[in-house]
């Protein structure tokens, strides 16, 4: 299943982003498919990890299941059978990695949620004392649990570009008041719920960032991926320890070699070594074995 370069089905495409391809199906629908590509410092890697897209998909539609009640999802079906015909001799290129959606007017903003300190959220702090504006107590370090989870945003950058923390104020300025409030709310709701869930299982979710739309009717919906290794820091709670890096099931595995690896983080990135790959591809899978309780080969086997 291990895939680097893009897909080519009989549809219009859209848009190609470092993960994925987004083709058109019809007027109200898309089809979003995920690759075993893997960026980082949003640089597209030249290697890619086996099954990654599967994962990144699994886990996505477990989670959509898991916050159906707090908000609405884009996910249609990620069943192949349930696929237009015209995509059926595409069907093993498609398995377990793609998902038909509804279309969504999508919020031109990164909806980040964090409940521990680490990332960019670390250096802004360094910096300010707190992040996107908003204060933290002092004396934290890589790695504290924040005393309440926070709605830190940024800005969206095209492929090749970084995204930048802005403040609340720049939300408003942006969106709008209302929907500036809303996309804060339902982002600390969705990280909350995912985190608890998580604990439950012995993992830590550091951070996530949601992708948010409207639908044709106006209402805010979840769109791309939720709580996956790639839009998430996960991390085993029984190894957690504040003031230094942790160890993680999502691609800080992959970012902590590449700044071993004296990589500048500009584009063309490095190739991966083998043990590299096995290892990241390890992580993912078990990030989905341990948070869904189910078996990856299983959903393989039935997509």
């Amino acid at each position: 299943m291990t895939e680097l370069a893009p897909t080519d089905l009989p549809l219009p495409l859209l848009a190609r982003g470092k993960v994925r391809e987004l083709y058109e199906v019809d007027d109200e629908h898309l089809l979003l498919v995920a690759s075993d590509r893997l960026s980082a410092y949003d640089v597209v890697l030249p290697t890619a990890v086996p099954d990654k897209g599967a994962v990144l998909t699994g886990m996505s539609v477990w989670w959509f299941e898991q916050l159906a009640d707090l908000v609405p999802h884009h996910l249609v079906t990620a069943s192949v059978a349930e696929f237009p015909s015209s995509l059926a001799p595409f069907a093993e290129q498609l398995r377990g990695r793609s998902m038909l959606c509804t279309r969504l007017d999508m919020v031109p903003v990164e909806c980040v949620a964090r409940g521990y300190l680490t990332g960019s959220g670390l250096a802004d702090y360094r910096q300010t004392g707190g992040i996107c504006g908003e204060p933290l107590p002092s004396g934290l370090v890589d790695g504290s649990r924040l005393p309440q989870p926070v709605f830190t945003p940024a800005t969206k950058a095209a492929v090749g570009d970084h995204d930048e923390n802005v403040s609340y104020d720049a939300v408003v300025a942006t969106v709008g008041a209302e929907l500036a409030a809303e996309l804060r709310r339902t982002t600390l709701a969705v990280y909350e719920r995912g985190a608890a869930l998580a604990a439950d299982r012995g993992i830590l979710l550091a951070d996530t960032k949601l992708e948010l739309g409207l639908d044709r009717a106006g209402v805010l919906t979840l769109g791309d991926e939720v709580l996956t290794p790639d839009s998430s820091r996960f991390w085993p709670a029984d190894t957690w320890q504040p003031g230094r890096a942790q160890p993680s099931y999502d691609k800080q595995y992959v970012r902590d070699w590449l700044d071993r690896s004296g990589w500048d983080r500009t584009a063309p990135g490095p190739e991966l070594p083998d043990a590299v790959v096995a290892q990241t591809r390890e992580r993912y899978v078990d990030a989905y074995e341990r948070l869904t309780g189910r078996s990856f080969a299983d959903y393989l086997a039935n997509a």
